[in-house]
């Protein structure tokens, strides 16, 4: 798992998408926010160096704005589903790697999953703070605030885990974590066989102490 620095682009500078780039700005991430509406640009412009007006469903704007050189996408137009499809199909065409998209219903993630979105997130049950949280949480694919102290984290399964199992990883004892779940192919399994061999398609889903989670980084 790569922990380098990302480039993030945000696009659309609505409440969620700006403060998903406030956030990772105040973090000192690299990042791009897009809109097409000028008067929220310039709003944003403010607290927000890197930002342009533009119409990310045009394939020759996508490519001058260097999408291709960003690591994460996120995509923050709930109310527009054609643009935000547009957006992710050409995103993937470019060759970006994660491209998060927010959604107003179960219907709309559908199709976004469909088209190439990587992780579709719904407004009213994942702010934008907390979303920006997680993208700089050293490759943590989702953590989720159990208490002041305890978090339920998403990982992958790291390459020098890969053909291991858990009894010989004893990620307890080395980790202080607390596998709850396996995902594998959209099957999440809660049952573990603790000898079965773990594969790099594989998600973990840990319980741990936030102070222990610094260990994975």
């Amino acid at each position: 798992m790569n922990f380098q620095k990302k480039s993030y682009a945000i696009f659309g500078l609505g409440r969620y998408g700006y403060s998903v780039a406030i956030e990772l700005i105040n973090s000192g991430a690299d990042v791009l926010a897009v809109d097409k509406n000028e008067s929220a640009v310039n709003a944003a412009s403010a607290e927000i160096p890197n930002c342009r007006c533009a119409d990310i469903t045009d394939a020759a704007v996508m490519e001058q704005l260097g999408i291709a050189n960003v690591d994460v996408v996120v995509i923050a137009m709930a109310n527009h589903l054609e643009e935000s499809i547009l957006a992710v199909m050409l995103c993937k065409e470019l060759g970006v790697k994660n491209v998060i998209v927010k959604c107003a219903t179960e219907m709309n993630r559908r199709i976004l999953l469909k088209v190439g979105a990587d992780k579709v997130v719904f407004p009213e049950q994942d702010s934008g703070t907390r979303l920006a949280k997680n993208l700089l949480s050293s490759g943590f694919i989702d953590m989720f605030e159990l208490s002041g102290d305890i978090a339920l984290v998403e990982l992958d399964v790291r390459p020098e885990w890969c053909g291991k199992s858990l009894i010989e990883l004893d990620l307890r004892k080395k980790y202080s974590l607390n596998i709850v779940a396996i995902n594998q192919n959209e099957k999440v399994t809660v049952n573990i066989d603790p000898k079965e061999k773990l594969t790099e398609d594989m998600q973990l889903f840990v319980i741990a102490h936030k102070s222990k989670l610094k260990k994975l980084k």
